[in-house]
């Protein structure tokens, strides 16, 4: 009882959380890292033998039941399931569109690429190899598919977030080596204009709401004024202090899940952020506990997967 309460307390709840039922839908351990596909109906992962047959990836329908084999080859495929991207040992990365399996290359030396919504453009960067990385070059590249890349930026210890809009890149990092602060801004890619809309040490866990309009991010280690959750416009103004921590997943344009951090081995707590009335409240727990942050919300909003860290099996949860 007493850990119960204890939970309770962190979460900022006043009632016990009820269980939210789940099913396990990959048993066994096998299948850490699953993705959601586009439309929320399966569940995607990578494996191979001795599970099963070949290396690929597989699917399973987010109900359960037989595991099929979606890809036979390996590859970092976009969220939307539109590209496959083949980074080479050099500098070449292949980017082939499955719809017809027409390609192009960029020089990437094996970055990860961040496609806008439509997957009509991508971003990515190129870094220093060597040196502290709080003060290593970082160019920042854009492309639109099928076209040549160019540079719209340079930065220090950071990188790129994701995309506010097709012409708007979410960025953090340093504008020069020896400034002891990042920004975290919006950078306009055909006018160059930059927003501002965060100064701090560092950020982490930066999240983009699925529409682009607001901003999820963590600030620790700095002043007890900037430390904390907070929640913001991409548009500007001021920032919003969550009062909690934890691990978050956005679960549409209005709404965010918390998974507040707790010290003990309780269940872990689902709480909703609704933007719109500024309120929280608490969804249930999921009667166990995840695993290495491995949990995702399915694409509309629905439905929810993690890897138990009782037993390694994954399971769905419907969200209330």
């Amino acid at each position: 009882m007493r850990r119960l309460l204890l939970t309770a307390v962190l979460a900022g709840t006043s009632a016990l959380a009820a269980t939210l039922p789940s099913r396990a839908v990959l048993g066994g351990g096998c299948c850490p890292g699953t993705v959601w596909t586009p439309d929320s109906g399966a569940l995607l992962f990578l494996d191979g033998p001795p599970t099963r047959p070949s290396t690929g990836f597989y699917e399973v329908a987010a109900t359960g039941g037989p595991v099929t084999r979606r890809f036979s080859s390996i590859a970092y495929f976009s969220p939307r399931l539109r590209w496959a991207v083949r980074p080479s040992t050099g500098e070449t990365t292949v980017l082939e569109r499955l719809a017809d399996s027409r390609r192009f290359m960029l020089p990437t030396f094996g970055a990860d690429v961040v496609w806008n919504d439509a997957e009509t453009r991508l971003a990515y960067t190129r870094s220093d190899t060597t040196g502290n990385y709080d003060r290593r070059a970082t160019r920042v590249f854009v492309a639109d598919a099928f076209g040549p890349p160019r540079q719209v930026a340079t930065l220090y210890g950071g990188g790129v977030s994701g995309w506010v809009d097709d012409n708007t890149l979410l960025l953090s990092g340093k504008s020069a080596p020896d400034n002891r602060d990042r920004d975290l801004f919006t950078l306009n890619i055909r006018s160059g204009a930059k927003k501002t809309l965060r100064t701090a040490l560092g950020f982490r866990g930066v999240s983009l709401s699925p529409d682009g309009t607001r901003v999820l991010y963590t600030i620790s280690f700095d002043s007890a004024a900037r430390n904390g959750l907070w929640l913001q416009s991409t548009a500007g103004g001021t920032p919003t202090e969550m009062g909690d921590y934890g691990a978050y997943r956005w679960r549409d344009a209005g709404r965010f899940l918390l998974i507040p951090l707790t010290l003990d081995s309780g269940a872990h707590v689902l709480r909703q952020y609704t933007v719109s009335l500024n309120r929280w409240n608490t969804l249930g727990d999921l009667g166990d506990q995840v695993r290495q942050g491995d949990w995702n919300i399915s694409p509309d909003g629905k439905l929810l997967n993690f890897l138990s860290a009782r037993d390694g099996n994954v399971r769905v949860l419907a969200l209330p």
